[in-house]
């Protein structure tokens, strides 16, 4: 057994892990990074964020190129080469993952291949792929294991018939039909790639709607256009059984009612949310609290019940985002480090969804700020009105700020339609900012842009935008 000596050590690549090596490294500290999977980056860059928004894209293109005859471009015979959409996108996250390889050179950060186990306080040991075993001693441990695809029980995935969001990134042919089981995010972005690329799409949702953790306008909205786009959506609907056959799946769907229904497809997507990945990490046998959920609880600073070992992105009990890991994973190596650092806001958390239509937000929706006891006032601004937005053929959606009356403070930014998860970078200033809505209508926005829009919403909160 070979025996490594660092400051730091972290078990998992993602970007979580690897932006926290990279934030050591700049500190100071001595790195060393573990990985189980064959490349660096993570469920985000391998199986996650970049496969499925290099997917989206192409379904992006394939329907403007459909509609192209609008602005006088003649475009026939268009047709799918599926192989060649996923050969894309498998070139996109070898292209990302050689440059998290290239980052952990630059940074002088240890790669050592394997699956990590925590022996206890600063003990790590590493078993690669042949058997052979690292042992890596270290002042600090960062458990950043990311999560895995959630099941529910009675539901066996077998990733042909019934698929999670691992199997269905590695299709080689569209299925004729889709059944989806979820409407958070991940359900519906899949559904936006396959329905346009030819798949009849059902989404089910067991709550009342459509990107349940949105704002409730915002989920009305989107149901209204996803339905318009050919994706059929059953809300309040339990999944209360699932058969495979020869031809692919039947499901046993109970209406809110009681009212049974029967739905078949090619294949069940099963979309339901992700699970903390703790299994074999040896962290509950170290002493590490781990709660009944499978989540490590951890202070502002994401040091667990056990000196030096610290936790951060999807297995702590916090939102489960890629962009979330990485603001935690620079918290947790500052302090480390004993360098400056600061807790996070969870409030300024961008929640983005990048189907078609694409759905952003930060902080409090309508309904959250006033159970929160704030006094509301709403300004909202279609895109209809916006220039910008015809130009795209985009005029589907509205931007909605929600403040409260008594300092004008911005609570929260709500957006579906165009570009929705880039506008949503100034509503986080905003409420990073304890901004309030009349600096946000009197911010110069550039004409024409659809960032008019975020403009034209701060204005509504007090009845006076210009454009409608």
């Amino acid at each position: 057994m070979s025996v490594l000596k660092k400051d730091l050590v972290v078990i998992g690549s993602g970007p979580g892990g690897y932006v926290g090596a990279v934030r050591a490294s700049q500190l100071g500290l001595s790195v060393a990074i573990v990985e189980k999977d064959g490349k660096l980056g993570g469920t985000c860059l391998l199986r996650g964020c970049i496969p499925t928004k290099a997917m989206l894209h192409s379904a992006d293109l394939l329907e403007e190129i459909r509609h192209a005859g609008k602005h006088g471009i003649q475009v026939d015979g268009v047709t799918v080469d599926f192989p060649g959409v996923m050969k894309r996108k498998q070139l996109i996250v070898d292209k990302s993952a050689a440059g998290v390889n290239y980052l952990m050179k630059k940074n002088k950060v240890e790669v050592v291949k394997g699956l990590g186990r925590v022996d206890g306080p600063g003990r790590v040991t590493v078993t690669a792929a042949d058997g052979t075993t690292t042992s890596i001693e270290a002042r600090f441990i960062l458990l950043a294991t990311g999560s895995v695809p959630r099941v529910i029980p009675g539901v066996a995935v077998d990733g042909k018939r019934v698929v999670t969001s691992d199997e269905i990134l590695e299709l080689t042919e569209v299925p004729e039909s889709l059944i989806v089981l979820g409407a958070g995010a991940v359900g519906v972005e899949f559904a936006s790639v396959y329905s346009r690329l030819g798949s009849q799409c059902t989404v089910v949702e067991l709550l009342p709607r459509m990107l349940p953790i949105e704002d409730e306008e915002i989920s009305k909205e989107f149901e209204k256009i996803f339905k318009k786009r050919g994706v059929d959506c059953l809300v309040d609907t339990r999944m209360s059984k699932v058969e495979t056959t020869e031809k692919g799946v039947r499901c046993t769907l109970q209406a809110k009612s009681g009212e049974e229904s029967t739905l078949e497809a090619a294949m069940l997507l099963v979309a339901v949310g992700r699970a903390p990945y703790v299994d074999g990490l040896g962290a509950k046998e170290a002493g590490v609290n781990v709660d009944e959920r499978g989540f490590v609880p951890v202070n502002d600073y994401y040091e667990t019940n056990v000196p030096g070992i610290y936790a951060i992105g999807d297995i702590i009990p916090t939102p489960q985002l890629a962009h979330v890991a990485s603001a935690e994973a620079m918290v947790a190596t500052e302090h480390m480090a004993a360098a400056p650092t600061r807790p996070i806001n969870y409030l300024t958390t961008p929640s983005c969804t990048y189907s078609e239509p694409e759905v952003a937000s930060v902080g409090l929706s309508e309904a959250a700020a006033k159970e929160a006891g704030y006094d509301v006032a709403v300004g909202k601004f279609p895109f209809s009105a916006s220039g910008k937005a015809r130009i795209l053929e985009a005029t589907e959606g509205f931007v909605k700020i929600v403040s409260e009356k008594q300092y004008d403070q911005v609570l929260g930014v709500h957006i579906i339609g165009p570009k929705a998860t880039e506008l949503i970078a100034e509503a986080g200033l905003m409420l990073q900012t304890e901004c309030t809505t009349e600096e946000v209508s009197r911010l110069m926005h550039a004409h024409p842009t659809i960032s008019e829009a975020v403009m034209e919403a701060a204005h509504g909160v007090h009845g006076s935008p210009v454009h409608i």
